[in-house]
């Protein structure tokens, strides 16, 4: 029963057969009670909810909170994620005491087609910490985000220069040991590494009580 239909129901008149005893009707409304009331306790438990970024790498998985602070982002992220979009790229760009960066090459597919592009959502007191997670962007002067592209805070004091200029949507929950290995593999002079670090992204719904056993796994 949907929501729309509870609220149909308190306009509907309700006809009894006769005889209908007293019981059987405060039992009829018992039993009404609860098909309403169950289905909407389910829902509100669903809406505790929250969703949160799985990334796997052979090196390791990351769990990742999305921020509700910056709508858009999250959405994008979460909508490329459902689609399988990051699942055939890499991280592309990793340099110790700096970030790790992953999703589409630096191209014009990434930076000047507008369906890529996000309007900012820099935020006051969300800046660059360890573990941020941020949106790239190329050097556009409305700071608008490559929707296919992000990277990872791994410097241990964070990157507080780069606070108001690039949009950080999440922060690392756990596995912040994987991302410390990623910058400290063999790479190019481009910063890409020699062997490539593949991403495997899954959205997980969890209540704060999921949230809790997922973080305390394997400890």
């Amino acid at each position: 029963m949907n929501f729309s239909t509870l609220v149909a129901m308190n306009s509907f008149y309700i006809l009894l057969p006769a005889p209908f005893s007293k019981r059987l009707f405060i039992a009829f409304l018992l039993g009404l009670l609860f098909l309403c009331v169950v289905p909407f306790s389910s829902w509100a438990q669903d809406k505790k909810k929250d969703a949160y970024a799985e990334i796997s790498t052979p090196l390791g998985t990351l769990l990742l909170t999305l921020y509700d602070e910056t709508p858009q982002h999250k959405a994008s992220f979460i909508a490329l994620a459902s689609a399988g979009y990051w699942d055939s790229l890499s991280f592309n760009r990793v340099i110790p005491n700096f970030v790790a960066q992953a999703g589409c090459p630096d191209t014009p597919q990434g930076f000047n087609d507008p369906e890529y592009l996000l309007d900012p959502e820099i935020k006051k007191g969300i800046g660059h910490v360890r573990g941020a997670l941020g949106a790239g962007r190329d050097g556009n002067p409305a700071k608008r985000s490559a929707r296919c592209q992000f990277y990872i805070v791994q410097a241990e004091d964070g990157l507080h220069r780069l606070d108001g200029d690039y949009t950080v949507f999440g922060h690392v929950l756990k596995g912040m040991e994987v991302v410390d290995q990623m910058v400290a593999v063999e790479r190019d002079a481009q910063d890409e590494p020699l062997k490539p670090i593949t991403l495997n992204v899954r959205i997980l719904y969890l209540s704060e009580a999921e949230l809790q056993t997922y973080l305390e796994k394997g400890e």
